[in-house]
């Protein structure tokens, strides 16, 4: 894992697409010409919030984790007042998928919230999404609650995690780097 870098736009882009595609074949249209874009990874590095996994110097998933909450959360229950740090636009190659990479990701998110002395992590994935809401059970999130997030039909379901005791970041992810408190 490493901080994404504008040289990488081109590869992200190329996942989106991607994952667009296979979304909408399963009628998840979470992700679509309007979200995410370009712009929105863009702002995420330069903030250094984008990291990347690589396999044989090949991008092959990226992930987004900071304390920037939609204003939409602020009507559930959540499981804890306690600061933390939230996961966004997170996908895998999908020639890479179902070998670890995501759950690479999630432990990552994980680590990198605990680095930040936060110990709660909260994220959320459009109901037709059953591959994301596997993926969190799997991990050890909470459902929370439904939203309406947007401009889509659908509802967004919200989940989040209280985290264990501070585990550091060389002994779950060796291959982390660059990654610095903000």
């Amino acid at each position: 894992m490493r901080k994404a870098h504008l040289e990488d736009i081109d590869e992200i882009m190329d996942i989106i697409k991607m994952t667009i595609l296979e979304m909408h074949s399963y009628n998840n249209y979470q992700w679509d010409e309007n979200y995410p874009q370009e712009k929105d990874f863009i702002t995420d590095i330069n903030e250094g919030n984008l990291y990347v996994s690589e396999r044989d110097e090949k991008l092959v998933a990226f992930i987004c984790v900071n304390q920037i909450e939609p204003d939409e959360y602020s009507g559930l229950d959540w499981s804890s007042t306690k600061e933390g740090m939230v996961i966004h636009r997170m996908s895998v190659h999908p020639e890479y998928r179902r070998n670890g990479v995501g759950l690479e990701l999630m432990n990552f998110a994980e680590v990198l919230a605990q680095s930040h002395n936060i110990a709660y992590l909260k994220t959320d994935t459009n109901s037709m999404n059953a591959k994301m809401q596997s993926l969190f059970i799997k991990c050890g999130y909470k459902y929370i609650g439904d939203i309406s997030f947007l401009g889509k039909e659908e509802p967004f379901y919200c989940y989040d995690k209280l985290l264990q005791s501070s585990t550091p970041l060389s002994s779950i992810i060796p291959k982390v780097t660059s990654v610095t408190s903000s």
